[in-house]
């Protein structure tokens, strides 16, 4: 008998019944209604209990989304029962497609950063030319993987790069609990023919190379040197920690370069170290100005 396990999240509303196995190895499903859930007899079979709103069939679990009629509290214990009765008598979870495209072999491994809020999932092939920093689920269009890692409620922040997500966590949940279950998602998504991003989508403050040498060249020359230091020298080392730092700005007067932190290196405790101890210094003694300063915009 699968023993299902009870496992509250983040929204009240929502309950995980996680089984002890994978129950999908493909993609994850949604459905809002019997109709849609026809290639789920299980989720079919919930939709008859008159408080199930949606339901959610991903790697080792099922959740479900509630109407306001009853407490979880009063009912969680009954739907776990039927869940694991269902699947005793042979019943049917999910009927994988079996005409979806032969699937892509992906690895994808974890990666801690100095972030203790953030990890950094590498994948074995290029993901983005384009740096990109994601926020919210809103300002992930031009990426449904970003988007799809957005309903996993302990998603607070996403950063892309080259062959890498950096993905920053609330502090709901720790590490330990889900690393598993985003490492396989990732996985699965690629290797079902999901898009990672869609460049062509991202927003036009992100400049093709065209644009970005005549920007370059339009700036005076201690900020020319400064973007060269950050590329050559700092960018590598951060990229390496899950994380970004972009060039925001030079002021002449008080020798102030304002930097963007992304990815791993945002809300990072260890970040204002790293640009005082690290990032400052490099950039007094390789410019010769001991009065040079560096300020991150963001934090």
């Amino acid at each position: 008998m699968a023993k299902i396990t009870i496992k509250e999240t983040q929204n009240p509303t929502i309950i995980k019944f996680e089984f002890p196995d994978f129950i999908t190895r493909h993609q994850s499903y949604e459905y809002k209604n019997i109709d849609e859930a026809k290639e789920s007899p299980l989720a079919q079979q919930l939709f008859y209990l008159p408080f199930v709103k949606t339901v959610y069939i991903s790697g080792n679990f099922i959740a479900v989304e509630r109407y306001s009629i009853v407490e979880w509290d009063d009912v969680k214990e009954a739907v776990a029962e039927q869940i694991e009765k269902f699947v005793e008598n042979g019943g049917t979870i999910i009927t994988e497609n079996e005409n979806k495209p032969k699937k892509m072999p992906i690895t994808v491994y974890a990666e801690t950063t100095p972030n203790p809020s953030a990890l950094k999932f590498v994948v074995n092939k290029m993901l983005t030319k384009t740096a990109v920093e994601f926020k919210n689920i809103d300002q992930a269009a031009a990426s449904p993987l970003a988007q799809a890692l957005f309903k996993f409620p302990f998603v607070k922040e996403i950063f892309m790069d080259e062959n890498y997500i950096s993905v920053t966590k609330y502090e709901i949940n720790s590490w330990d609990e889900i690393t598993l279950e985003v490492r396989t998602f990732i996985k699965e998504f690629m290797e079902n023919g999901g898009t990672v991003i869609d460049e062509s989508l991202l927003p036009a403050a992100t400049k093709n190379d065209s644009q970005k040498d005549e920007a370059f060249d339009k700036l005076d020359v201690t900020s020319q040197q400064i973007i060269n230091i950050l590329e050559e020298y700092v960018k590598p080392a951060v990229a390496a920690d899950g994380g970004n730092i972009a060039f925001e700005s030079y002021n002449e007067d008080s020798k102030t370069v304002n930097v963007i932190l992304q990815g791993a290196c945002s809300g990072c405790p260890s970040s204002t170290f790293t640009l005082k101890s690290g990032i400052e210094n490099m950039l007094k003694s390789m410019l010769n100005d001991e009065q040079i300063k560096v300020e991150a915009i963001n934090g």
